[in-house]
């Protein structure tokens, strides 16, 4: 049995849920007991357990059910397009997420800093067109490695951005992409459990 620990608002927690779902994988979640750091050593969520094989790191623990469960596949054939699949899962992690993370202390009206919000919002719809370029050269993907973050991502734009006052440029490649992988029950099961938490934390940070 996997063991998945994770808070309830963790947008990389939600990214492995999108990995077990989609690949019919029994788990059960919990918080971080006490000792988590002799399990996960850098101390951060996600964390896995599988029958006392311990990991972190969203993306270390989806390549490793990948491996350990084959079917259905997170990953493609071929070498390319395997390559395409964890670029996409990079560019999510190291770029796009980022963008919005820069967000997340700028939601309560009393510490916005209006000049930081209008950087994060430039810098949010750069990596949107960059997203649409690396959507282009690899059109036919799977769903899989690559994908599991962004329905997260896009869900907590749709909370802060307007939350801000503001707007983001979703371009076309890319709203087309989301309403494909929008259909893909995992994901929509996973959005459908996480969505309250994401309005509890919205409520809790507007204060």
């Amino acid at each position: 049995m996997i063991t998945l620990y994770a808070s309830a608002e963790s947008l990389y927690c939600a990214k492995v849920r999108i990995a077990l779902r989609h690949k019919g994988v029994a788990f059960r979640e919990c918080p971080k007991p006490a000792g988590y750091l002799d399990l996960v050593p850098q101390g951060s969520l996600p964390g896995m357990d599988h029958d006392g094989f311990t990991l972190g790191d969203s993306e270390a623990i989806i390549e490793y059910l990948e491996e350990r469960f084959p079917g259905p596949a997170l990953l493609p054939e071929g070498v390319a397009a395997r390559a395409r699949a964890r670029e996409r899962a990079r560019f999510h992690d190291t770029r796009l997420e980022p963008a919005l993370r820069g967000l997340f202390g700028h939601v309560a009206p009393s510490g916005r800093d209006p000049a930081h919000v209008a950087r994060q919002l430039a810098e949010i719809d750069r990596q949107l067109g960059c997203l649409a370029g690396l959507l282009g050269r690899a059109p036919d993907l799977p769903f899989g490695l690559g994908d599991c973050g962004l329905p997260v991502t896009f869900g907590w734009l749709d909370l802060i951005v307007p939350a801000l006052g503001a707007a983001v440029n979703w371009p076309e490649p890319v709203r087309a992409y989301r309403a494909r992988i929008d259909a893909v029950p995992a994901v929509g099961a996973e959005m459908a459990a996480y969505g309250p938490h994401m309005l509890e934390w919205m409520a809790r940070k507007a204060g």
